[in-house]
C-alpha cells in the first residue's frame, strides 16, 4: 500500500464565522483603545481559530514604530486585558473565549519591499 498522507482539515463554518467575528472585534479594541494598548498603529490582518476555538492565532500589521518585534512583545503582555475586552463584546456569541497568540504579519512590509525593489 502506497504512503497515506492525510489532508490538511478544512475549517468549519463555524470556525470561519468565529474567525471574522473576532477580526472584527479585535480591530476595533486596537482602534478605540490603542493608545493604552499600544504606541504603533496596529492592524489585525488575520485570525485563525483552532478547531477547538481554544486558541487563537492573530495576525498582526504594525505600523509607526521602528522596532516593530518590541511593539508586539508590549502587545502580548496585554494579551489578558484583550481578551478580558474580547469577552465583553462576545459574550452573547461565544461561550469561551479563546486564548490569543500574537503574530506580527509582515506581508505588507514585504510588498512595499518588493514595490521599493521595482522601482529603481
Amino acid at each position: 500500500m502506497a504512503d497515506c498522507v492525510p489532508l490538511p482539515l478544512m475549517e468549519t463554518t463555524r470556525q470561519q464565522k468565529v474567525n471574522r467575528l473576532l477580526q472584527r472585534e479585535l480591530g476595533s479594541i486596537f482602534q478605540q483603545e490603542g493608545p493604552a494598548l499600544s504606541r504603533a498603529m496596529v492592524t489585525v490582518t488575520r485570525v485563525k481559530i483552532t478547531p477547538d476555538l481554544g486558541l487563537a492565532r492573530v495576525h498582526l500589521s504594525i505600523f509607526g514604530v521602528a522596532d516593530k518585534a518590541a511593539e508586539l512583545s508590549h502587545i502580548r503582555s496585554h494579551s489578558r486585558e484583550i481578551r478580558h475586552k474580547l469577552a465583553q463584546r462576545t459574550r452573547q456569541q461565544l461561550r469561551i473565549i479563546p486564548e490569543l497568540e500574537f503574530h506580527q504579519d509582515d506581508s505588507l512590509d514585504y510588498i512595499e519591499n518588493i514595490d521599493r525593489l521595482l522601482d529603481h
